[in-house]
């Protein structure tokens, strides 16, 4: 997924964006309230992850400015504070979940999957196209019972296809989930690991398909 995160601790922030980056998703940081109201008017996102205490606007006036103008992404809410109000608060706002300073590197990843499953109408953590089995609580990939070593970009573009078997997927979209704003990509770097990942799953696991000009199609049957 690409996720927005929202933070003033620098450090916490590059920890949290380092751990997201190593699983395979796109991640990008700022670190105002009134920067992530502006970077979500102009950018799509598939989560939010939003301190509560923020040094301008805090996360509870952020939300609140999402929701008032129809911006439905997920939001996950960190916060420090322990009060039962302002959870209530921020859930009542439009929060879709909360989680409390400080927290478990694998808590934050299991919620994010678990909102990211949410998002897409999908309940379970695992996706099954043909003989490929995407299981998402693991980070592995199956074809007919064999694991597929994956790189995390590799991970990211096949996910992105996988949610998505049988439609065709623009360049610009896999580009966006798999790349933050900050991480360097070379011109050719889609096309890169969809060859890599067309090795990979040869010669029983399905299909990548080249649309020219536009994108990319993964076999549905």
């Amino acid at each position: 997924m690409r996720i927005l995160i929202v933070e003033d601790d620098a450090p916490l922030a590059r920890s949290i964006v380092a751990l997201l980056r190593g699983v395979g998703h796109a991640v990008d940081h700022v670190g105002l309230g009134e920067d992530a109201l502006m970077v979500l008017a102009d950018e799509p996102y598939a989560l939010v992850v939003l301190d509560v205490g923020l040094p301008d606007l805090d996360g509870f006036a952020v939300l609140q400015a999402l929701r008032r103008r129809g911006d439905r992404v997920p939001v996950l809410m960190l916060t420090a504070r322990d009060a039962l109000d302002d959870r209530v608060r921020g859930l009542d706002l439009g929060a879709d979940d909360y989680l409390r300073k400080p927290f478990a590197p694998e808590e934050l990843e299991a919620r994010i999957r678990a909102l990211g499953r949410r998002r897409g109408g999908d309940p379970t953590p695992e996706l099954v196209i043909g003989t490929l089995v995407l299981n998402r609580s693991t980070g592995q990939a199956q074809v007919g019972g064999r694991l597929l070593d994956l790189r995390r970009r590799e991970w990211a573009v096949l996910d992105a296809l996988a949610t998505r078997a049988g439609q065709i997927v623009p360049r610009e979209t896999l580009q966006s989930e798999v790349f933050g704003h900050d991480e360097p990509v070379g011109p050719n770097a889609i096309e890169v690991n969809i060859t890599r990942l067309r090795g990979k799953l040869a010669p029983d696991g399905p299909a990548i398909r080249t649309v020219r000009g536009v994108g990319y199609l993964l076999d549905a049957g």
